[in-house]
């Protein structure tokens, strides 16, 4: 395809989870590759050894249930095609569970509604598999949780690449360092459990282990645990927090449980709190004992509304005496590099000046960067008025910054190896290429497909499969058959309105699959 020469990134809604469509991925020219949110360390190993160019993983946030790029409930159920952007969170209503006779064996249930991932713990395992970029989900979060996610990630990502220095560790023979510079310095402290969340999960990164994936009772922001109900009263009630609670409850704090009697999530607002005892804007009904979640932390997003960070690049100056006048010379961490000549007389001065020209050349004021050092090579103390030097300064970082716009390195589309494209491409594909267009079927054909399906967005095949995920419910409820031969077979998800889905689990490849029924 006659494409602009940008770098082109292979999304994870490409369905990146093999080292053999990593290697096709590479073979037609993408320059750096996001893997399925599903791929285990040892599966992002394999992938990374493969490839020459970036593997890319997420770290952080919310999960589609289904493989990404594999997900056509949305455009089954509303017309709405999760691959075009367009998702309606189909994974987040609430089913019921029945078996083929259509009894119910789980009730109005978010069977599909997954925790969010949180993989904070894992940064050095991840790196030591061939991770060179994390991805933060963050579609429709706010100024807050996006200032709290990337602000924890960038100092924890700072920290694993010191200790890798400090240990020696290198990948592929090359230490590891950061792709961009400067320091941002905070006015907060970054904890992920304070924004929004649904609970967390590593999410197979480790393969399936006994920590859940998915929260089955709401697909809301549940917050962290931060106590129990103590004695209830008419108007209040006391709260018992946990050690972990990261602060006291606030007016204005999002309290949230699950109700007893309905097994719902049910919220309330704090309208103050005096110590252990909290007044909320309408008496909820609570019962001693049951676990309370912070879902809105009015006192942390208080502090986030205001400015928190400030990025700065170090730079390093020289003053020099010249012929002429002065030079100065500025260096900035980047390795970024400016010389500029001033002609101007030479007078002698009577006391030493260092500290002088120090305070006038360190006013950077509301630049990007902060003097690191300063070095003064005269023959002899001279005198120059503060602002002589303050306009020297402005001209120095106004060259500065000329010389960054100039020096950037645009990262452009990689080379097509045609021959070995034509070798990976398979002969036959069906819908789930997602062909929806004639250049994406013209590049098909001529690097060797005979048989190509069209998208499901243009032609949906009866019964069709809709989500392939790795989440599964038989699992999460004890239900599988390689444990208990007797649970029910087959089983479907209903929705309110009596649609049903047929589950299929495929238990070599420990996946579960949700067809459209057959009309």
């Amino acid at each position: 395809m006659n494409l602009p020469p940008i770098a082109l990134h292979a999304s994870t809604q490409m369905d990146n989870c093999t080292p053999e469509k990593a290697q096709w991925l590479e073979a037609a020219g993408f320059r750096q590759i996001v893997l399925a949110r599903e791929t285990p360390l040892e599966e992002i190993r394999a992938i990374a050894q493969t490839v020459k160019v970036p593997v890319e993983v997420f770290v952080h946030g919310a999960l589609c249930v289904s493989y990404s790029g594999r997900c056509y409930a949305s455009q089954h159920c509303f017309n709405r095609s999760a691959n075009r952007g367009c998702c309606a969170q189909f994974c987040r209503l609430a089913f019921d569970l029945v078996d083929g006779k259509d009894r119910v064996l789980v009730q109005n249930a978010h069977l599909l509604s997954l925790r969010d991932m949180n993989r904070s713990q894992s940064i050095d395992e991840m790196l030591d598999a061939g991770v060179r970029s994390f991805k933060i989900e963050g579609r429709l979060k706010d100024t807050e949780y996006v200032k709290n996610v990337t602000a924890y990630y960038r100092r924890a990502l700072d920290e694993a690449l010191e200790r890798r220095l400090r240990e020696g560790k290198k990948w592929k023979g090359q230490d590891l360092g950061r792709a961009s510079y400067g320091k941002s310095e905070l006015s907060f402290r970054p904890q992920l459990e304070r924004s929004f969340n649904r609970g967390f999960t590593e999410y197979f990164l480790h393969g399936r282990t006994e920590q859940p994936v998915a929260n089955f009772t709401s697909p809301k922001a549940m917050g962290a645990l931060i106590g129990h109900v103590g004695k209830v009263r008419s108007r209040s009630f006391q709260i018992e927090l946990t050690q972990q609670a990261p602060s006291p409850i606030t007016a204005g704090d999002g309290l949230c449980f699950i109700d007893r009697k309905e097994g719902t999530l049910q919220g309330f607002r704090v309208n103050r709190a005096e110590g252990n005892e909290v007044f909320p804007n309408r008496m909820p009904r609570l019962v001693p004992g049951m676990k309370l979640y912070r879902s809105l932390d009015f006192a942390f997003n208080q502090q986030l509304a205001k400015p928190t960070a400030r990025r700065t690049l170090q730079t390093d100056w020289t003053l020099r005496e010249t012929a002429e006048g002065f030079a100065i010379d500025v260096r900035d961490e980047s390795g970024t590099h400016i010389s500029r000549q001033f002609a101007y007389p030479h007078e002698a001065s009577r006391s030493p000046q260092r500290a002088a020209i120090e305070r006038q050349l360190s006013k950077l004021g509301d630049t990007p960067y902060v003097l690191r050092s300063l070095t003064i090579d005269w023959q002899e103390e001279r005198f120059i008025p503060a602002s002589q030097l303050a306009a020297w300064r402005r001209d120095c970082v106004e060259t500065l910054q000329r010389a960054h716009r100039m020096n950037y390195q645009r990262d452009y589309a990689g080379k097509v190896n045609h021959e070995l494209l034509t070798q990976l491409t398979p002969e036959r594909l069906d819908f789930t290429a997602n062909v929806a267009n004639h250049l994406a079927r013209k590049f098909y054909t001529e690097h060797g497909t005979e048989q190509l399906a069209p998208a499901f967005e243009l032609e949906e095949p009866r019964g069709a499969l809709i989500m392939t995920c790795k989440h599964c419910i038989r699992k999460s409820l004890h239900l599988c058959k390689k444990e208990d031969r007797s649970v029910p077979d087959p089983l479907f998800l209903r929705l309110p309105d009596g649609r049903r889905f047929p589950l299929q689990f495929d238990c070599r490849r420990c996946e579960m699959k949700v067809y459209a029924e057959k009309d």
